[in-house]
């Protein structure tokens, strides 16, 4: 599957962002969508995840102030993100796992297909 990420952007902290992802390739239905993100010397990290059905997985760091969704007729994927942080500052990645299901993998070397990545700054 190819996955192409988009919404990145400079905020100042306590503002707002939203990130989509458009996946293209095969049955978007089929698989969990994660987001991931990577801050400058740490490991990526899952921040959110979503089983086709609807059901959620969130870091805690994250937990009341990011929600993941997404609409399947559109093979899209979004990531609204409040109450931004400076912490939050990273590469924020689409992804899809290598299998299809609803088991929701929360290790980067579960997922198979990656967005590109797009580059997330709040300002304190």
């Amino acid at each position: 599957v190819q996955l192409q990420a988009s919404g990145g952007g400079l905020v100042q902290a306590g503002g707002s962002l939203r990130l989509s992802c458009a996946a293209s390739g095969r049955t978007f239905n089929n698989y969990v969508m994660g987001w991931f993100r990577q801050a400058p010397g740490k490991q990526r990290e899952l921040v959110a995840a979503i089983t086709s059905g609807g059901s959620t997985n969130y870091a805690d760091s994250v937990k009341g102030r990011f929600t993941i969704s997404r609409v399947n007729a559109k093979n899209t994927v979004y990531l609204q993100m409040n109450s931004l942080k400076p912490e939050d500052t990273a590469v924020y990645y689409c992804a899809a796992p290598r299998y299809s299901g609803s088991y929701v993998y929360t290790t980067p070397n579960a997922y198979e297909s990656w967005g590109q990545g797009t580059l997330v700054t709040v300002s304190s």
